[in-house]
C-alpha cells in the first residue's frame, strides 16, 4: 500500500458511484462506471476528449442524472436533483471558470447563498457583514493563503487567490468532497504551485478531492490515485505509486499501462 493512502477496503467511502451509465439518444457517454472516493484521497480522473470525464463529474455534482446506476454518499443512497442539493449534502464543485462574482467583495463570494444574519429589530434581520468578514479571514488562515482584505473585489485578485476564494466557499459549506475541474488551467508555474498546495491542505483537513486534469505532471505530483476513462469506460484505477507523467500519458492514449488494472 502506498504510504499516506488510506486502505480503501477498510472504511465506507464518502462518495461511491456504482454502475453509472449515461446515454444521449443513441450515444452512450458512460458505460457502467464504478468509482469510490475515501477521506484523505485525491483522486484524479484523466482521459482524452470524449472519454466521459465531464459527464461523470456532472453526475457526481448533481448537474446531471445518470441513465442507470446508483450514487451513495457516506454509505447512504442519494439522488442529487441539482448542484445546490449536492452542495448542501457535502459535495462542492469548483469549475474551471470558478463561478465567482468578479465585482463583489471576497467575503460576499464566500458566503453567497448562505449568508450570516443578525437580529436588528423584532422580526427584522440584517446581513452580519462583520461576522462574515471575520470568518472569511479564518478560512484563509486555515488554507494558509494571504488575502488580508476580505473587502477586496474578486476581479482584483490573482488566479491563485481566486481559486482560494472558491475553496473557502467549499469550506464554508462544510463540503466533504470537493470536485475540481482543471484547477491550474491558464495559471503560471508559481500560481499553479500555490493552488496545488491549497489542494494538499484540503486533503490534510480530512476532505476528499476529485480532480479532473489534463496535466499529468500535476496529477502525479498531487493525486493519491488515478482513474483513467476511455470512450466511456474505466480502463485504469490504481494508486499513483511510482507512475510518472509519461506513464499516465501512455495509459490515456493507449488504454494500457505499466501496472495491472485494479478495480476500485
Amino acid at each position: 500500500m502506498t504510504p499516506g493512502v488510506p486502505r480503501r477496503d477498510a472504511v465506507v467511502p464518502i462518495l461511491r458511484l456504482a454502475g453509472i451509465r449515461k446515454t444521449y439518444g443513441a450515444v452512450e457517454a458512460l458505460k457502467g462506471i464504478d468509482l469510490e472516493i475515501h477521506a484523505g484521497e485525491i483522486v484524479a480522473v484523466c482521459g482524452d476528449n470524449g472519454a466521459g470525464k465531464s459527464t461523470l463529474v456532472k453526475i457526481a455534482s448533481g448537474a446531471l442524472n445518470p441513465t442507470a446506476g446508483a450514487i451513495e454518499f457516506e454509505g447512504k443512497s442519494v439522488a442529487f436533483a441539482s448542484p445546490l442539493e449536492a452542495l448542501r449534502a457535502g459535495v462542492a464543485t469548483i469549475y474551471q471558470d470558478l463561478a465567482l462574482a468578479a465585482r463583489l467583495p471576497v467575503w460576499q463570494n464566500v458566503f453567497v447563498g448562505a449568508e450570516r444574519m443578525r437580529p436588528a429589530l423584532p422580526g427584522l434581520h440584517l446581513l452580519d457583514k462583520r461576522k462574515m468578514r471575520a470568518e472569511t479571514l479564518r478560512y484563509f488562515a486555515r488554507l494558509k493563503i494571504d488575502i488580508p482584505d476580505p473587502n477586496r473585489r474578486v476581479e482584483l485578485l490573482s488566479g491563485g487567490q481566486r481559486q482560494a476564494v472558491a475553496i473557502a466557499r467549499a469550506l464554508h459549506w462544510e463540503a466533504r468532497v470537493v470536485i475540481m475541474d482543471e484547477p491550474t488551467a491558464a495559471l503560471g508555474v508559481a500560481e499553479s504551485g500555490r493552488v496545488l498546495d491549497l489542494i494538499r491542505q484540503l486533503r490534510q483537513d480530512g476532505g476528499a478531492i476529485l480532480l479532473v486534469s489534463h496535466n499529468m505532471a500535476d496529477v502525479v505530483a498531487l493525486a493519491t490515485r488515478a482513474v483513467v476513462l476511455k470512450a466511456g469506460r474505466k480502463i485504469f484505477d490504481d494508486s499513483i505509486g511510482r507512475l510518472t507523467a509519461d506513464d499516465l500519458g501512455h495509459i490515456v492514449m493507449m488504454g494500457q499501462g505499466p501496472t495491472p488494472f485494479s478495480r476500485a
